[in-house]
């Protein structure tokens, strides 16, 4: 009876981490997203409103601190927009976004590196354990679970805001 116990919960706790998030009013599109590092949310929001939030989310390898150069494991910090979306994408779904943006290519420059790019909201895959090898499954971009960035993507359409807080 012991054994049964000690497995029931890791069970418990991968079936509420791959649970899908609630849905969606119809019709509704996000105009904003936020990403509040510290905190490890990103809200997205419509006409002002919260849509939705999407907690413990991941942040790379090094979450505290701006992104600056390339390779640094940081996620970037300041006004993006969404790039590109990958709706159809069963193997990494993901909404890019416009990292660097001039400010960020400035900054690199004047110290003579290169700002990076290719940051993205994507998806893992669920179960996943948040770490691997010691580090945060992400490297720079904003990890959500597969269910989430596949909702997000649905209702998220290219040139919307993202605005990533520290």
């Amino acid at each position: 009876m012991r054994a049964l116990s000690f497995l029931a919960v890791p069970l418990l706790a991968l079936a509420c981490c791959s649970a899908p998030p609630p849905p969606l009013p119809a019709g509704e599109k996000v105009d904003r997203i936020v990403v509040v590092k510290h905190q490890g949310w990103l809200t997205a929001y419509s006409g002002g409103d919260e849509l939705i939030t999407y907690f413990n989310i991941d942040l790379g390898g090094a979450p505290t601190g701006r992104k600056r150069f390339e390779g640094d494991g940081l996620v970037p910090e300041g006004e993006y927009l969404i790039t590109r979306g990958k709706p159809d994408s069963r193997d990494l779904p993901s909404l890019g976004i416009s990292y660097p943006n001039a400010a960020d290519r400035a900054y690199a420059a004047k110290r003579g590196r290169a700002a990076g790019g290719g940051i993205m909201i994507y998806g893992t895959p669920v179960p996943m354990p948040r770490y691997v090898g010691g580090r945060l499954k992400t490297d720079g971009d904003i990890g959500l679970r597969q269910s989430e960035i596949r909702q997000l993507q649905e209702i998220t359409p290219d040139g919307t805001p993202v605005i990533i807080l520290p």
